[in-house]
């Protein structure tokens, strides 16, 4: 496996984790952002992943800004999920599917890379059918982000 799929599984485990904590809806964002740090390290240790590694670095890059960029990620999945709510999607689809969004978004990984990570990773944490419904998903996420959009980078 490789380093950045690695920081990936990370950085759904720690969203996953995350989508559990008891924060208030208006300091959400700053809540979030106190608490995974403890959280990055925690699953990071499990794994023997120190914190100095680029592995650790990339998976606490993809979680911190996640975080920051959640409303706008959020939005952009809820547009395309026709007959589900975000509070009906399993916590650690719904976590797979963050991550990928904020990269899909706001980085210039190549979409074929970052769906295809994306679908290898439900298939490794979760149910048959998390790999489909995720390609689904972050296909027409994909297909729906304008080139003008602010932070991204890669051109379509």
């Amino acid at each position: 496996m490789g380093q950045r799929r690695k920081a990936r599984e990370i950085a759904v485990q720690s969203m996953y984790v995350l989508d559990f904590a008891d924060v208030t809806e208006e300091f959400r964002e700053y809540s979030l952002l106190n608490a995974y740090p403890d959280i990055l390290n925690q699953i990071s240790s499990a794994d023997n992943i120190k914190s100095g590694s680029s592995v650790y670095a990339f998976a606490d890059e993809l979680i911190k800004n996640t975080i920051i960029n959640i409303e706008d990620i959020e939005a952009e999945i809820d547009k395309h999920t026709d007959h589900w709510s975000l509070e009906t999607i399993a916590h650690l689809d719904k976590s797979l599917m963050l991550i990928a969004v904020y990269e899909l978004m706001f980085t210039d990984t190549p979409s074929a890379v970052i769906i295809n990570e994306a679908i290898e990773i439900a298939k490794k944490f979760c149910s048959e059918h998390t790999g489909g419904f995720v390609n689904g998903i972050l296909d027409a996420i994909n297909k729906g982000i304008p080139h003008s959009m602010p932070g991204r980078k890669r051109p379509t």
